[in-house]
């Protein structure tokens, strides 16, 4: 089978789309698939092409045994309202021109960005083929949420243009049990909407020994090490972890941020001015380093800012933390508190609120046997969110699809 892939995030990107995209991608060829990426220059988050790559009309190259065409498009950092919605238009417009040429028996296109299946759609359209609209977070109600954008009539066009799409789209895969719940309310039947989670690359995380020396040069000895890896986002929070430093420093721990994103210049500015010590900032890690900086970490820190939405995510973070038995401490409401709680993979707390931080952390410290379970909690979490295991469900049902008929 042919599949058109198109995203806007891929490796060397290390995002969770990037990750989630590649990882499967690279099974399908496994499986004897033929697999197409249509994407951009490498340059999330702050819209700065990486070394090594330039943003040219249109170049090719070939990952994993992936045909990977990365097109032009109007490059910005993940901030501000013009000119994210002009690079979004711009990488619509560059891959629907690119995907005319690609011959594929089925097209995939995942959000966000909103434009990117609004691409696969046309495609779909132009070139006869069936699509399949991959969601991996609920636009435009995210970007309601966190009020990025503001006009009531513009919102208004993105939700009609939200569920044509859906009721054009073949087959919507959501990638949390919620969003099916959502999609369904949007009046989309039930029996079109399939959930594949996320998962962990087993064979890049898994638990291993931490590298003492490392670990020393962060945060120095006899000190506990709190880490949030990933995107320094509107929606992550970060500021309230700004705000619990004095206290955490007090106990005992240091917070390590590893990214960058919207938010990361007024984070360091922050720390500068109040002088806030236990904080160590690094620039993003590649993909392959992020195991070892987890394996140092007493504790993987994931929040989101308290909003109803985020009560339907599931960030990936969960998945990969758990993989290496690093017990989590969870500021996210509803699906997520559920799946780490069934499992007992850490410790979850209300989104921003001090008091159910400092519980949950000095639960962890001060409990050895809770700790424990936390680990072997977070090992059984990984293992039955297999991402290798779950890019194999995700073919089977792109299959059923391309060849119409009704996923079971």
């Amino acid at each position: 089978m042919k599949i058109l892939f198109l995203t806007d995030n891929f490796p060397p990107e290390v995002n969770a789309p990037a990750s989630r995209t590649y990882e499967h991608c690279a099974e399908w060829v496994k499986k004897g698939a033929e697999v197409t990426v249509i994407t951009c220059v490498p340059n999330f988050p702050m819209g700065k092409v990486f070394p090594g790559y330039r943003n040219k009309l249109i170049q090719k190259e070939m990952v994993s045994g992936i045909k990977v065409i990365r097109v032009w498009t109007y490059m910005s950092p993940n901030k501000g309202l013009m000119r994210r919605t002009l690079d979004f238009i711009s990488f619509m417009v560059s891959a629907f021109i690119a995907g005319l040429t690609v011959r594929t028996d089925l097209i995939v296109a995942t959000s966000p960005q909103f434009f990117t299946a609004i691409a696969g759609w046309l495609l779909s359209i132009c070139k006869f083929k069936p699509w399949v609209m991959e969601v991996r977070d609920l636009w435009p109600d995210s970007i309601l949420e966190v009020e990025a954008v503001k006009s009531t009539r513009m919102l208004g066009v993105f939700f009609r243009i939200e569920v044509a799409m859906y009721k054009h789209a073949r087959l919507i895969i959501a990638v949390t049990d919620s969003f099916k719940k959502r999609i369904i309310g949007k009046g989309i039947r039930e029996e079109k909407i399939k959930v594949v989670k996320n998962g962990a690359n087993l064979s890049l995380f898994s638990p291993r020994t931490p590298d003492q020396d490392l670990k020393r040069s962060v945060c120095g000895e006899n000190r506990w090490l709190m880490s949030y890896i990933g995107t320094h986002g509107m929606a992550h929070g970060l500021d309230f972890i700004l705000d619990c430093a004095p206290n955490l420093d007090a106990m005992g721990i240091t917070l390590l941020f590893v990214g960058d994103g919207a938010k990361k210049g007024e984070l360091e500015a922050r720390i500068r001015q109040e002088k806030l010590t236990n904080i160590v900032m690094l620039p993003p890690a590649p993909k392959e380093e992020v195991p070892a900086l987890l394996a140092i970490s007493d504790f993987a820190l994931i929040p989101l800012r308290k909003a109803d939405l985020f009560e339907t995510v599931i960030p990936s973070k969960i998945f990969e933390a758990s993989a290496m038995k690093i017990p989590v401490l969870l500021g996210v409401r509803g699906e997520s508190r559920r799946l780490v709680e069934h499992y007992q993979a850490g410790i979850a707390y209300e989104p921003e609120n001090k008091a159910e931080l400092f519980r949950a952390v000095t639960s962890l410290m001060n409990d050895k046997e809770l700790y424990e379970r936390c680990r072997n909690g977070g090992e059984k979490l990984a293992a039955d969110f297999n991402r290798k295991q779950l890019a194999g469900e995700l073919l089977d049902l792109l299959e059923m699809a391309a060849n119409k008929r009704v996923a079971p």
